[in-house]
């Protein structure tokens, strides 16, 4: 027999001999093996099932005791937090219930003060309703009172009422003229006295100052001949001298009965003086055929350039300039050529420059940009023949394109009041050129353009109401008025003239200035028998 086993101290079992068990069959001991295991395995589970539900049963049981304690806490905390919200919420309510109190209190009073005001509004109205009534009822009787008034001033003075309306009005409107003429004169008299004077002054040192000659050249040059035969040497066989000769210079040859005389016709007046030169030079030399007339006008062009250029630079060392462009200079020297109403256009500039030079000392401005901004105020008659662009607008092109100062620019843009005058000098050279212009003997105009300015003087003044007759005298600076003595009184005759100057600024363009006189004789006459 075997020993007794003790398992897990519960059970004993007998240990076989295993020489006893083995010959019983190796199968039988390994399913005893796995029985053996299996019991071994539920034994184990069941140990460990046992405690692990104690376990549970005492955490579960610490987890209820927790619970309850936290509710029981969460309880006393809700409790209070309620006590404190109602505490805060009946607070909030008092102080609520008093500010509505409060405030039906003043609305109480605010209705009281409206009801107040609404009674002594309602009795003002009655007080105002009654004097409305008292005013009307006074009214009423003025207008009464006014309209017997009316009908005695009526009978006693033998006029209506609109008689008399008239009779206010044009002496009031005669009040306002005589007023109104006598502030004219009186505003003349302080003007010219305060600047007439002065101006006088300065204008008559800066012409004195200047000397100019006064030039008369046309659009012709008149070539003079040793004789007539020479005119059919320069038409050569079948005219190819004349027409070789107008072809290289492009100026027209005018050859007529005028004797011992060649007219040459140009608008450029720098190829009529090429063209004059060479034909003196064929004359002097005799031989006039097509390949001689090409070679003399082109050295006579030559010349012509060199006179161009030098005439530009005697006329800057006049104006006393410096620092101008040669080129510019260039195109200063071909306004030798040009003549503006008889007046050379280089002898005009110089004096422009020399004017506005001694205007701006006179006045304390820039002396030397006047005196350049007058020199170049009108470079642009040197290019503009035969375009459509006026020399202003080709002077500021230029004088741009030669990078001149503003100054400059200005002046030649403004000097015929195209534009605004943005610079002192630019004045100056404004009025240097109209005393240039203006002065005795400085221009000569066509008969014509003569003709049609004193005409167009005298419709000015005719248009007028109450002009009798009138006369442009003294060459159109003076146009002498007419008038009817009967319909223009002395102060209607004051602004008269004024009008009529003010119309003759606006529609008419003239050298100086055309002073207007009004003369209004009064004649009496008798008989005696």
């Amino acid at each position: 027999m075997g020993e007794k086993v003790t398992f897990l101290g519960t059970r004993e079992v007998d240990i076989i001999d295993i020489d006893l068990i083995l010959p019983v069959g190796f199968p039988l001991a390994i399913i005893i093996g796995l029985a053996a295991g299996y019991f071994l395995r539920r034994l184990t589970a069941e140990s460990k099932i046992g405690s692990a539900e104690a376990e549970a049963a005492r955490i579960i049981g610490e987890a209820r005791r927790d619970a309850e304690n936290t509710h029981k806490e969460s309880v006393l905390q809700t409790k209070d937090e309620m006590h404190r919200l109602r505490a805060g919420f009946e607070k909030e309510e008092r102080e609520r219930r008093s500010d509505l109190q409060n405030f039906e209190r003043r609305l109480l009073q605010k209705e009281e003060n409206l009801d107040k005001r609404s009674d002594n509004l309602d009795r003002k109205e009655e007080s105002l309703q009654r004097r409305d009534n008292k005013v009307k009822e006074r009214q009423s009787a003025a207008d009464a009172l006014y309209e017997q008034q009316m009908q005695k001033l009526e009978e006693i003075s033998g006029l209506t009422g609109e008689q008399a309306k008239e009779i206010l009005l044009r002496d009031v409107e005669e009040s306002i003229l005589h007023e109104q003429a006598v502030l004219i004169r009186e505003l003349e008299a302080q003007f010219k006295e305060r600047v007439d004077t002065e101006a006088r002054e300065v204008i008559a040192l800066a012409i004195q100052r200047n000397a100019a000659d006064t030039v008369a050249e046309t659009t012709i040059s008149v070539v003079s001949l040793p004789n007539d035969e020479m005119k059919g040497r320069i038409i050569g066989r079948e005219g190819r001298n004349i027409r070789a000769l107008e072809t290289a210079t492009g100026v027209d040859l005018i050859i007529d009965d005028t004797p011992e005389a060649v007219t040459l016709s140009c608008h450029d007046p720098v190829r009529r003086e090429v063209a004059r030169v060479a034909l003196e030079h064929l004359i002097k030399d005799g031989r006039i055929h097509p390949s001689r007339i090409e070679e003399t006008v082109a050295k006579s062009r030559r010349e012509v350039e060199k006179i161009i250029r030098e005439a530009g630079e005697q006329a800057v060392l006049d104006a006393g300039i410096h620092g101008l462009h040669p080129e510019l200079v260039q195109i200063l020297g071909r306004m030798k050529f040009r003549v503006s109403y008889g007046q050379n256009v280089l002898q005009h500039s110089v004096e422009v420059a020399q004017l506005a030079g001694s205007l701006a000392a006179e006045i304390g401005a820039d002396v030397d940009m006047a005196r350049r901004a007058g020199l170049l105020h009108d470079i642009g008659k040197a290019v503009d023949q035969g375009t459509d662009r006026t020399h202003v607008d080709w002077g500021v092109e230029i004088a741009k394109k030669y990078r001149e100062p503003d100054v400059v620019v200005n002046t030649i843009a403004s000097h015929h009041g195209d534009t605004d005058a943005l610079y002192v000098e630019a004045v100056l050279v404004a009025a240097a050129d109209a005393i240039s212009a203006a002065r005795p003997g400085a221009r000569r105009e066509t008969l014509e353009h003569y003709l049609q300015r004193l005409t167009k003087l005298e419709e000015i003044a005719k248009s007028f109401p109450g002009v009798e007759n009138c006369y442009a005298i003294q060459g159109g600076r003076e146009l002498r008025i007419a008038v009817v003595p009967e319909k223009i009184s002395e102060d209607e005759a004051t602004l008269l003239v004024r009008k009529i100057a003010k119309r003759i600024e606006g529609e008419l363009k003239y050298p100086g200035q055309v002073k207007v006189v009004a003369v209004r004789e009064t004649r009496a006459t008798d008989y005696a028998k």
